[in-house]
């Protein structure tokens, strides 16, 4: 285990340290410390009530709302209920009716249909089984609706036209995003601002009358226009990343749905089903739309969704209608959509809700308390401003700039000593805008906004905003193989029937008819997959990657799809299973035989074979001897990274098959079997990998494949990947998922960071892996695809799910969906989560730097001579270029390289690290020697001077900020449009300050010598930084060493802190 990791117990109980790196409250007093997934609500109650916010309709905009999270709940229960008495109304009003045979009015019935949309929402919505017989059932049904059972409906726009404007589309009116003048609203509601505000009014009315209209009118004026000027740029800022929040939801709930139209099966968006399509449905899908099953296998449905009830229904021809939202538990089947759109409760669930998915990251709770921490001191800072000016003012120590005396008892007028007064207030209230950084919090969320935006060009979807952080912690990477590390390509290589080496076609001749007809039988019948034939005699596999490559197989064996499957009915299926790993169908042949046929991995299904079938038809006894045998060519298959497969079957007489009632519980017998033939499938690594995996080598990632191929296979797959190299390819580092499963906790912890390859696990040995290394102290991301996937993705750290391959349960159990099911894109993620902390901790450094500078020079300004050189104008537009314009350039940095070269980040390292600690010292200093000219005097020249050189410093220290550890802070910048854009209309907008808005910010024009002093002085912070970068800085964080040195009383506190120390480093 890594010296940088600890028990995961230990830490979430005792090292909640403060966000500075300054255990100020206690380490277990931080309310700033909330996990990164399933945050209870009183730790999300407790931050709020701790944090320091001047504007919370904008502080809290992006965090979870709990009080609409509540009411979403409650209308969710309402709808059910609604649901629930409407159908039971219904069914009385039926009765009622047929009692008295009042029919009422029919429905005008769409032209082309037997059924209208009324009919058909009502049957649906009220289960009507009755209803269903009157119109013929599924097969009548699907009559009156046009559609073909077994080909679909035709699928053509005038047909899809058609149907959309019968029964409607399948989509909820949405609630409106809110416009840019709720944000503009939003942005006026800050306290300070309204203040300001006030001020200005009152500095208006005052200065008109006390100079005069012509030159009364500035100071009130200069002072609401950068307010206002604050408040649009504030809005169009939030304005821009809900946009971008509204597009990333639309794309996450864009589900991509199976059906079958003229005869083919193809993907369309949920959001294009129609009434009348046919859906073919498997397990871990979501019911698109209300529907019928039309067939069925061990279909089983959670319905849990919209009933609220955690219970598994089966469904079949007795039990066929599905409601939209419910997931398919298990089996697979195809059903007929009769009801779309606000006809299905689902449609008006998700109407009747917001879609709003905010979120809390623990990030962005810690940069509350950052900015809570910092605002304290500000407010301080102001009130002691405050005080001073105020009491020099009233005592006679404030001059104007000719040197004459403020304020005189009984000879200054009323007017010129309000006047006075709301100068100063108005300065003090302008130090804690500048102060209290409300722009910090929402730093993250624009820096998150803008990852996820970018994160999707590299084939990322992100679901929970917390993940995108979360992965930049990441310390191991649980991978499966299958599509994320391999092409997810697969064809059969190699295949042995009997004894006989299936090389071509041709080689089918040597085998017996018997043979060749039981082994297509079980490849055409026992897939979920589907052989599409074109009129043009062009053929279509479709299915998984595993099903197209055994039906390709079967294909080439001379297999007619159609005619194969005509000849047997299946009486019964049992689906592939990751825990059992084998499928199995029954089928009844024309002459009344039934015929049991089993796939799987072939170690297992071999296991359970009690003969083995030879080329001419004829039975064997499965002797030891002849096992091996078999086992000795799975080994040399799986050693060339080939994926086997063995198909048995067994005979089945017709009376020991449970009746119809009775075969819904019935499990097919699997023992006894007769082994047919084994193929060995090639999936070919991705080339890209192996790359991808010496990348998170080098940054210190640990990737872990978890696969549920056997021991031979993976070991050559994880070699070919780069995850084993020859030395590591021992007994520790590989195990199988049995073994694993059979260690008591503490052995598994053990064990845990020693593994680099699981082989034949289930999901549940995946579930069992993650909880230990999350208990071993590491943060681990999962790969997934599979429903039973579904645990372990919800348990790690970052579930990453499948885009392509992935079910739509182990979807919605993921942080983040890989688009293209490449590892290579996982790793993108891993950069872009380091990403999301280098650029808020850049953003940091700038903002702690302009913040410190801007107070003390105020405060020794205020305290040395009774003025301030930065007014209330010139503090505002600091506050712009530190806030939003600082956040816009500092904050959508791309990743580097360089972030793969350094550990992972700890997620509860001090957000201001030793360096910054470093770098915000030497900046500050460069800033802090301005306050040295306030000392002497302050006329406009001077005080013009200091703002001027004060803005441009911090363009020069923005630049520093980009790399706080690099010495070349220019790498890349020449790609980043946003930040030389910012740079450059911040220096623009300085020139038109300083030269021509003199009367607005009270400056003066300066000449090209006091331009070249300020440039050179902001010039120094370059080499400075670049010098104060050699400076080393010790390991032991600020927090450590201030405990070091704490008073005796808290000896015992110190004491436990050290014996965790040194616990920790001899881990």
């Amino acid at each position: 285990m890594a010296g940088g990791q600890r028990r995961r117990d230990e830490i979430d109980d005792d090292d909640c340290a403060d966000v500075l790196g300054i255990d100020v409250r206690g380490p277990d007093a931080d309310p700033f410390d909330i996990p990164a997934k399933r945050a209870p609500v009183e730790r999300l109650r407790r931050w709020r009530q701790a944090a320091l916010v001047l504007n919370a309709s904008r502080r809290f905009r992006y965090t979870l709302d709990l009080k609409k999270e509540e009411e979403k709940e409650q209308i969710r229960r309402k709808i059910r209920a609604h649901a629930q008495v409407i159908r039971a109304a219904l069914l009385f009003k039926e009765a009622g009716e047929k009692q008295n045979h009042d029919t009422g009015l029919p429905e005008i019935l769409p032209p082309g249909f037997g059924i209208g949309e009324q009919q058909l929402t009502v049957m649906t919505r009220d289960h009507n089984y009755s209803a269903l017989q009157e119109y013929g059932g599924v097969k009548g049904l699907a009559n009156l609706l046009k559609t073909n059972l077994e080909k679909g409906i035709h699928g053509d726009e005038a047909d899809l036209s058609c149907r959309a404007n019968a029964f409607g589309p399948n989509r909820y009116p949405r609630k409106k995003g809110r416009s840019f003048w709720v944000f503009l609203w939003e942005a006026c509601q800050d306290m300070t601002l309204v203040i300001l505000i006030i001020a200005a009014v009152i500095s208006l009315v005052l200065g008109i009358a006390t100079e005069g209209i012509k030159e009364g009118w500035y100071d009130g004026t200069s002072i609401a226009f950068a307010v206002f000027l604050v408040i649009v740029v504030t809005a169009v800022s939030d304005y821009k990343q809900s946009l971008q929040f509204q597009h990333l939801n639309e794309e996450k709930q864009n589900i991509q749905v199976e059906v079958i139209r003229g005869g083919r099966r193809i993907q369309v968006s949920i959001f294009d089903i129609v009434v009348g399509d046919i859906v073919a449905l498997k397990i871990g899908d979501q019911v698109p739309a209300d529907g019928v099953v039309i067939s069925g296998h061990s279909l089983a449905i959670d319905e849990s969704s919209m009933t609220g009830e955690s219970k598994i229904v089966m469904k079949d021809q007795k039990s066929p209608f599905l409601m939209a939202g419910c997931k398919v538990a298990d089996g697979f089947g195809t059903m007929l959509v009769t009801a779309v759109g606000l006809n299905t409760e689902w449609g008006l669930l998700m109407a009747s809700i917001s879609e709003d998915n905010n979120e809390e990251t623990p990030l962005q709770v810690r940069l509350n308390g950052v900015a809570t921490f910092i605002g304290i001191a500000g407010l301080s800072v102001a009130a002691i401003v405050l005080v001073v000016l105020f009491a020099r003012y009233f005592t006679g120590h404030t001059t104007n700039s000719d040197g004459s005396v403020q304020f005189v008892k009984r000879h200054t007028s009323v007017k010129s000593a309000i006047f006075g007064s709301i100068k100063i207030l108005t300065v003090a209230v302008t130090i804690v805008v500048v102060a209290v950084p409300e722009g910090l919090p929402l730093a993250v969320t624009l820096t998150l906004a803008y990852s996820m935006q970018k994160m999707m060009a590299d084939k990322a979807l992100v679901r929970r905003l917390s993940a995108c952080e979360t992965m930049g912690s990441a310390t191991t990477i649980c991978s499966d193989k299958t599509g994320t590390l391999t092409l997810n390509q697969m064809t059969v290589v190699q295949s042995i029937v009997g004894e006989v080496k299936l090389q071509t076609a041709g080689n089918v001749d040597k085998l017996s008819p018997t043979v060749v007809s039981l082994l297509l039988e079980g490849i055409a019948q026992n897939t979920s997959g589907s052989v599409f034939e074109a009129q043009d005699g062009s053929v279509e596999v479709t299915g998984s990657p595993t099903e197209k490559a055994i039906l390709s197989w079967g294909l080439d064996l001379r297999m007619k799809f159609a005619e194969e499957r005509s000849r047997s009915s299946i009486i019964h299926v049992s689906p592939f299973n990751s825990e059992k790993k084998r499928a199995g169908v029954a089928v009844v042949a024309r002459d009344s035989d039934v015929h049991v046929h089993c796939k799987g991995a072939p170690e297992i299904v071999l296991s359970l074979c009690t003969s083995w079938l030879d080329v001419d038809g004829s039975a064997h006894e499965m002797t030891p001897d002849k096992a091996n045998q078999f086992k000795k060519l799975i080994e040399d298959m799986a050693e060339q990274s080939l994926r086997c497969i063995a198909f048995a079957y067994r005979n089945l007489d017709l009376k020991d098959v449970p009746s119809e009632e009775q075969r819904i519980n019935w499990q097919l017998p699997d023992n006894e079997l007769t082994l047919i033939g084994i193929i060995g499938m090639k999936d070919p690594c991705r080339p890209e990998v192996r790359d991808a995996v010496e990348l998170c080598k080098k940054a210190g990632v640990k990737v872990l494949m978890v696969t549920g191929d056997n021991l031979k296979t993976a070991k050559a797959i994880a070699l070919e990947c780069g995850i084993l190299d020859d030395s590591e390819a021992s007994a520790q580092a590989i195990i199988e998922g049995r073994v694993f499963r059979a260690y008591d906790d503490t052995e598994r912890e053990n064990v845990a960071g020693k593994i680099s390859v699981m082989a034949r696990s289930s999901p549940n040995d995946k579930l069992l892996l993650v909880k230990a290394l999350k208990k071993i102290g590491h943060v681990v991301a999962v790969t997934g695809d599979g429903t039973n996937d579904a645990p372990a993705l919800h348990e790690a750290d970052i579930g990453l799910s499948m885009g392509i391959q992935g079910t739509e349960v182990a979807k919605e159990s993921s942080d983040i969906i890989i688009l293209d099911d490449n590892f290579s894109s996982v790793v993108k993620v891993v950069r872009w989560g380091r990403s999301v902390y280098a650029n808020i901790q850049k953003f940091i450094q700038f903002q702690l730097t302009v913040n410190v500078a801007a107070l003390v020079i105020n405060v020794v300004a205020a305290v040395s001579s009774g003025n301030v050189p930065l007014n209330a104008v010139q503090l505002l537009w600091v506050n712009l270029i530190m806030d939003t314009l600082g956040a816009l350039a500092l904050a959508t940095e791309p990743p580097t390289d360089q972030l793969m070269r350094r550990p992972p980040v700890g997620r509860r390292e001090p957000l201001v690290t030793n360096i910054m600690w470093r770098n915000l010292f030497i900046q500050g200093r460069d800033l802090l020697h301005l306050t040295h000219d306030t000392l002497d005097h302050s006329s406009k020249v001077k005080n013009t001077l200091i703002f001027n050189t004060f803005v441009l410093c911090q363009v020069f220290n923005e630049v520093n900020s980009r790399k706080p550890e690099e010495l070349n802070i220019f790498a890349g910048v020449s790609r980043n449009h946003l930040f030389l854009a910012v740079v450059s209309i911040t220096v623009v907008m300085q020139v038109i300050i300083i030269e021509f808005l003199g009367k607005f910010t009270s400056t003066v024009r300066l000449k090209w010598k006091l331009w070249l002093v300020s440039v050179v002085i902001a010039f120094l912070s370059w080499p400075l930084a670049f010098v104060g970068k050699f400076i080393p800085v010790p390991r032991t964080q600020l927090k450590d060493l201030i405990l070091r040195c704490w008073p005796k009383s808290g000896e015992s506190a110190a004491q436990q802190t050290q014996d965790d120390r040194i616990a920790l480093s001899q881990v």
